[in-house]
């Protein structure tokens, strides 16, 4: 969904997109070449190839991939200038821990750039230890705040959250559910939405069964926009607790609607929300205790609302964030080759 928003917002501005994926998706205007599917990690050492031929074929004037470890490293084999690799959390700030062979190749991957980008100040940290004198920008996804806007507060049921995040094992939905068990049992009006989807949803249908919380958890799976933001409208609180992530568009998106967020204590959550709705990571007592003091006091929580939507209004707008991107591809064209 986020290579497809890229995509729209630099067809916007004019721009000729193609997409070179092993992972299709329907886009309007777009150009796609499909590689053979990658079911293993180890697979995309062997779509070297058919990234080159796709490339050659295309002639673009810039070749820009997404996340750093598989299409990033395809890309800088194909050896098109100028490039541009945009990391997405994990791809930097988990997998060059596994193996100095994989902190390697994500190294020899990012110096092959001309430009990196990150959403958060501590990936484009990591890009500059790994490559050192490569130019990086934070740019992030940003929000369509013609569709993410406040619903007005007093129309809200009293104490429903959701969680964005996909369900997935690094994103700890049984974390959420096992605090929400807690809250549950002393706020038995309390509500969540789980939206998103993923290959844990036997598992965390099973622990809600164990939890009894059946009548009081909703499972949406994968929405589009607009249905997102229906249930965002009905919510005041968004939970997201990943053990590891870069900036959350899920958290950007649910601060814009006005809801409270309550977040992992990492880096790039401390970029922007308050450093009271940041909770330990993997600590389900905190969280739980975090969400009942927010259910229990609405004013402080409508308020901790009004400045997310603030601060998103600010910074967080995806039409200046694309914008600026679209200006730095503009510049690269202009440099000289190297």
């Amino acid at each position: 969904m986020h290579v497809q928003r890229w995509a729209r917002e630099m067809l916007a501005r004019g721009w000729r997109v193609s997409l070179v994926t092993a992972r299709p998706a329907p886009i309007e205007g777009v150009q796609q070449i499909v590689l053979r599917p990658v079911r293993h990690s180890r697979d995309w050492l062997w779509r070297v190839g058919e990234a080159r031929r796709a490339l050659a074929r295309l002639r673009p004037d810039i070749v820009h991939a997404h996340y750093v470890t598989s299409y990033g490293y395809l890309a800088a084999r194909a050896g098109m200038q100028p490039l541009v690799l945009t990391a997405w959390g994990t791809d930097l700030l988990v997998t060059p821990r596994e193996s100095a062979l994989k902190r390697w190749l994500t190294a020899w991957s990012l110096r092959r750039a001309r430009l990196v980008t990150g959403d958060s100040q501590d990936l484009l940290a990591v890009a500059h230890s790994l490559a050192p004198g490569v130019p990086a920008a934070l740019i992030h996804w940003g929000v369509e705040r013609s569709r993410f806007a406040p619903a007005p507060w007093a129309g809200k049921p009293r104490a429903e959250a959701v969680s964005l995040r996909i369900w997935e094992a690094n994103y700890r939905i049984d974390l959420i559910l096992r605090a929400f068990a807690q809250v549950h049992a002393q706020q038995p009006d309390a509500r969540l939405h789980l939206l998103g989807g993923g290959s844990q949803e036997g598992a965390l249908r099973a622990l809600v069964d164990r939890l009894a919380l059946h009548d009081a958890v909703q499972f949406h799976g994968r929405l589009d926009d607009a249905g997102m933001a229906v249930v965002l409208a009905r919510c005041k609180l968004s939970i997201s607790v990943p053990e590891s992530d870069a900036t959350s568009v899920s958290v950007l998106e649910s601060m814009a609607c006005g809801l409270a967020v309550i977040a992992s204590d990492l880096p790039a959550n401390r970029e922007w929300l308050q450093a009271e709705a940041l909770v330990p990571v993997g600590d389900t007592e905190a969280l739980a205790a975090r969400w009942l003091a927010l259910l229990r006091d609405d004013t402080r929580a409508a308020a901790w609302g009004a400045e997310n939507a603030e601060r998103i209004a600010r910074d967080g707008d995806r039409r200046v964030q694309m914008d600026a991107m679209d200006a730095l591809y503009r510049r690269l064209l202009r440099e000289p080759a190297r």
